[in-house]
């Protein structure tokens, strides 16, 4: 679930994802991938045990922490391949430009 209120650029965002077999018991995927697409289409792939911003909290519970880079929808895509758990979840979340800031540096 992700946190409530307004995501500006260069804020991080938590993206969540619970993985069960076929009982609905929590269960670790043999792979677990997260794909990300920027407003623009350009695709990040993040994997579980290769790269750190993908993380397991517990059995069957991963997150992602990005940091949107640029304002407009971002879309993404949680894949995982294993014994009763292939499955794939997708959704989407608005980034807003924030008027104050400008790549990162205070315009006050």
């Amino acid at each position: 679930m992700m946190r409530p209120g307004r995501i500006f650029v260069n804020t991080e965002v938590r993206l969540e994802a619970r993985f069960f077999d076929d009982s609905d018991a929590d269960t670790d995927p043999t792979t677990v991938k997260l794909y990300l697409y920027d407003p623009n289409g350009t695709q990040t792939i993040y994997t579980y045990q290769t790269d750190d911003e993908l993380g397991r909290y517990n059995t069957g519970d991963f997150y992602c922490d990005v940091t949107p880079d640029q304002s407009g929808r971002w879309f993404w895509r949680w894949e995982a391949t294993g014994a009763g758990t292939t499955v794939a979840q997708e959704g989407n979340f608005m980034v807003d430009y924030s008027p104050h800031f400008e790549s990162g540096r205070s315009r006050y």
